[in-house]
């Protein structure tokens, strides 16, 4: 059991150097930025919005995207931080795998295969709807007549679009990196500029009257009116749902063996697209709901319907094309990251070591890229829309979880601190917990006290959301209940707060750390709770079969194992290699000594140990 215990909580420990990649080093920090914008606003924009103010939140969807942007931007500047900290392709991946160890890092890395595929897939499938809707839904009641499928967990119909562009773009990126940003970048124009006329044509048609609509002037089952004619469960819900449209700037954490200067292009690539992405969002519900009553909104193209309805049928045909280029950059954004991570995870062994194989003519993972690029257009080909982004964000909230987490750990330890004499005495460590024994620097008691009060505070986290699905907030025991485990997980994150931190210097730091993290861990492990049981049930499935592989496969292939094997060996002959030096010492000392009854005795005892 020890053994097994020390093999999954191995961890990676090979220097991070720029120079060790094999990928090129093209991507600047305008691609970058570009990448992470043109691979989040997609669905969002053009079909999100809309949705969530027509079913769940109304006008203020505009809140409910702000919600979701703060718990995004808490996730990532947490990515920033550690893409500063290790500049590798594998994003949350390898931050695990350096922080905390291979087992959380193999479980990571694998829901993020499936955030990927599964992000690739429905974007494809959005797209092929939207351009089905161009030439009047013929390409799906043609197949619906030919080629019906008649299973309830399938789509009615095969798409052979989405599983055509993803074939198509799983080529240009595996054909080189630099082509595919190029053309990122231009589709990505593009969608800003169609956004910008959207923006501009909305608040044209803007009637704030719309945000103040009386109750008796609304339908049934279309809530009170108003501004939040769901209320705040109806803004909160719209966030967890909201949360999806920020899906997708993590992919900038994957190009870590790509970017130039990626300790300081990727945080600023982050924390740039976020804001874009936000003021976007934001920009678009606004004038949507504005232009339109909420109830009025058509949930699946929401745009073209309002300026159809206003009869500006010019703008309507601008932003339905500009959304077809939208959805294939999203496409693009939501392919790049996935064949590295099959590429960083195969180069450690623990996925089959074919992955980490790099085309001498394109310097891009071509088997990894391929292969990825098949299995999302399989997903694509036979799941329906709604069936894959039941499945999406799942394995994206537990890994802005574990980035969060590990942001912790490693803000409160040293890499030199098991060298510090510590007494863990009982006294010593209840003085601990406000730092009542003044130490400056991180010790293994100190970062002891922080590794478990963050395990703590998820566990409770756990209960608060348990607790609040049976007890909501507004009765009284759930009030009461909720309110002290509140006041718990405040307690736990000051005494957190009272240890001393890491002093290494970083391109970019997480602030008002441990607040941030903490309340990262908390908005995610709330919105997962939101999801639904069959989403957690294949969720499930997914996660057993990840662990076959590497209980099989990955735990004795990890390039860990031999990784740990040279370290010792190399020590081994440090070792050696000191006491052969050491004679030879004496020797010179036997030589040039001032005293020379003590100089031949020096030089006699130097030959003899060297013997």
């Amino acid at each position: 059991m020890s053994k097994l215990w020390s093999a999954l909580s191995r961890r990676k420990t090979d220097d991070v150097v720029e120079s060790e990649s094999q990928l090129a080093r093209v991507l600047n920090l305008f691609d970058l930025t570009a990448l992470g914008v043109g691979s989040t606003l997609g669905l969002g924009v053009y079909v999100l919005a809309g949705s969530v103010a027509y079913s769940t939140a109304g006008p203020a969807v505009t809140i409910s995207f702000l919600i979701a942007a703060i718990a995004s931007a808490f996730a990532g500047i947490c990515y920033a931080e550690f893409a500063a900290r290790v500049p590798k392709a594998g994003s949350a991946y390898v931050y695990s795998y350096v922080t905390v160890g291979e087992f959380v890092a193999f479980t990571i890395g694998w829901n993020l295969i499936l955030e990927y595929v599964i992000g690739t897939a429905s974007v494809a499938r959005g797209l092929s709807g939207y351009f089905d809707a161009l030439i009047n839904n013929s390409m799906s009641q043609s197949l619906q007549e030919a080629m019906p499928m008649h299973v309830d967990f399938l789509a009615t119909y095969p798409d052979f679009l989405a599983f055509g562009v993803i074939l198509l773009l799983a080529a240009l990126l595996g054909f080189g990196v630099k082509e595919s940003s190029f053309l990122n970048n231009i589709f990505t124009t593009v969608n800003l500029l169609t956004i910008g006329v959207m923006l501009v044509a909305g608040a044209i048609n803007a009637n704030p009257d719309n945000w103040t609509i009386a109750n008796e002037n609304v339908p049934e089952n279309a809530g009170t009116g108003g501004f939040m004619p769901f209320g705040i469960a109806g803004v909160m819900a719209g966030a967890a749902k909201c949360f999806y449209g920020f899906v997708g700037f993590d992919c900038i954490a994957t190009t870590g063996e790509e970017a130039i200067n990626p300790k300081r292009n990727i945080p600023l690539a982050i924390v740039i697209s976020l804001i874009i992405i936000f003021l976007s969002y934001f920009g678009i519900s606004t004038v949507l709901t504005m232009m339109v009553p909420y109830f009025e909104l058509d949930k699946d193209a929401p745009f073209p319907k309002a300026f159809d309805n206003i009869g500006w049928y010019t703008i309507k045909w601008v932003v339905t094309i500009g959304a077809v280029f939208a959805l294939t950059t999203s496409l693009l954004g939501a392919m790049f990251p996935l064949p590295r991570i099959l590429y960083a995870m195969g180069n450690d062994g623990i996925l089959f070591k074919s992955f980490s194989k790099v085309h001498n003519y394109t310097q891009t993972p071509l088997l990894a890229t391929l292969l990825s690029g098949l299995f999302a257009g399989v997903m694509a080909l036979i799941f329906d829309l709604d069936q894959l982004i039941d499945m999406m964000s799942i394995g994206t909230l537990l890994a802005y979880t574990i980035v969060a987490i590990c942001v912790l750990v490693l803000r409160y330890q040293d890499d030199d601190m098991d060298m510090k004499t510590v007494s863990v005495r009982c006294p010593k460590v209840i003085r601990q917990f406000i730092n009542g024994n003044s130490y400056r620097e991180p010790n293994v008691l100190t970062s002891g006290i922080t590794k478990i009060g963050i395990v703590v505070f998820a566990v409770i986290c756990i209960l608060w959301d348990t607790i609040e699905h049976f007890y909501p907030l507004n009765t009284t025991a759930g009030g009461v209940a909720l309110g002290l485990i509140g006041v718990i997980l405040i307690l736990i994150t000051i005494v957190i707060a009272m240890q001393p931190v890491s002093r290494i210097e970083l391109t970019f730091k997480v602030p008002l750390v441990p607040f941030i993290p903490c309340l990262s861990v908390f908005v995610n492990v709330y919105l997962m709770f939101q999801l639904d049981q069959h989403t957690w049930i294949r969720f499930l499935v997914w996660v057993c079969i990840g662990y076959l592989i590497y209980f099989i496969y990955g735990l004795r292939n990890s390039t860990q194992v031999s990784r740990n094997r040279n370290h010792a060996e190399a020590a081994m002959r440090m070792q050696h290699t000191n006491q052969a030096f050491e004679p030879d010492w004496k020797v010179e000392n036997g030589v040039n000594g001032v005293n020379g009854a003590n100089g031949v005795n020096g030089g006699v005892n130097g030959i003899v140990e060297k013997q």
